[in-house]
């Protein structure tokens, strides 16, 4: 399981101009079964997305193609987690 930051980059004044494209990423995420979980850092920090079902190195590549990663709208740090323990709503993600 990973947990993504995308935290404000260099380009962030285009955020807009690549919002859908950005948007479209998010959805194909979600239909493929890797994304759990996007939304906001708050206040105004960027996002955030919980990612199952993949490889670190897929993962990657899957960043990559995010408009915002591109153009660098955002800067995207991944952080894996091994779950060892889950309340049994969320048991599907323990190994």
């Amino acid at each position: 399981m990973f947990v993504v930051t995308l935290t404000f980059g260099t380009n962030k004044s285009r955020a807009n101009e690549l919002m859908q494209g950005h948007n479209d990423w998010i959805r194909r995420g979600f239909e493929e079964g890797v994304f759990l979980l996007a939304g906001s850092l708050k206040p105004a920090a960027g996002g955030a997305i919980v990612a199952h079902n993949t490889s670190r190195a897929e993962l990657e590549l899957r960043i990559q193609d995010d408009p915002f990663v591109a153009e660098e709208v955002v800067r995207a740090d991944i952080i894996e987690i091994a779950p060892g323990r889950a309340d049994a709503r969320l048991s599907f993600l323990v190994a």
